[in-house]
């Protein structure tokens, strides 16, 4: 924010208190051996891999432990507030999208899906649906998943060098038991729809990119693509 602002004295006064910040973290809970932090549980995982505290030349280790962790609990969450918000981006940012959807999409306590089994369409306050306290049905609380949707299953994130979307930087996962998936998001120079739908011969991908806007389109095997508005179609095998 002190960039934004033109203060470039204070920015790097809180770009260096940050790399401190991170080098402190690293050099306690960090074992560079083993590509653990603390424990290894879920939220000590993919909270640093989240938030961008992981080496480099670490990430794929560390990647590779929370995603044994989370196969070893049974692709369920064992998480509590704030490995909510990391757990699933952590593994679809690091190669694992397809173990993320399977603890989103778990119908046992506690899990998204569980909710859906027993009836919830809103997001709800507390994992248990006959809970006595903080019992709100509309809540931010587990929220995350709502803009995991478009992030990785619709792939859809704005480009820091061109902000308001006027580039798009475009990465859809198409995961393992999803056949068909559709996300669109009202950008200051139009809609933004990314979708895709699975079938017998592969996965048939549409991108339409707004007017006065372009897009950065990643898919398998196909590289990095720099598209200009409308709409575009895209076979995958």
């Amino acid at each position: 924010m002190a960039k934004l602002l033109g203060k470039q004295s204070d920015a790097d006064t809180y770009a260096c208190l940050a790399m401190k910040i991170k080098q402190a973290i690293n050099s306690t809970y960090l074992n560079k051996e083993t590509g653990l932090y603390g424990s290894g549980s879920q939220t000590e995982l993919s909270a640093p891999l989240y938030w961008g505290l992981v080496p480099d030349e670490l990430k794929h280790k560390v990647s590779a432990n929370l995603a044994k962790r989370v196969k070893d609990d049974n692709a369920h969450l064992d998480v509590g507030l704030l490995g909510t918000k990391t757990i699933l981006n952590a593994l679809s940012e690091n190669g694992y999208a397809d173990l993320a959807y399977q603890v989103a999409s778990q119908e046992n306590f506690p899990s998204w899906g569980w909710w859906i089994k027993n009836g919830a369409t809103t997001l709800y306050e507390n994992w248990s649906i006959d809970a006595k306290k903080d019992i709100s049905q509309n809540h931010i609380m587990f929220g995350e998943i709502g803009a995991w949707y478009y992030k990785a299953l619709g792939g859809i994130n704005p480009d820091s060098q061109h902000p308001g979307f006027k580039n798009v930087l475009i990465e859809p996962h198409f995961v393992s038991g999803l056949d068909r998936f559709e996300a669109t998001h009202n950008g200051p120079y139009g809609t933004i729809r990314s979708g895709w739908e699975r079938s017998s011969t592969g996965i048939t991908y549409s991108l339409t990119v707004p007017p006065n806007s372009t897009a950065s389109l990643k898919l398998p095997g196909l590289g990095i693509q720099k598209l200009q508005a409308g709409t575009h179609l895209f076979k995958i095998k």
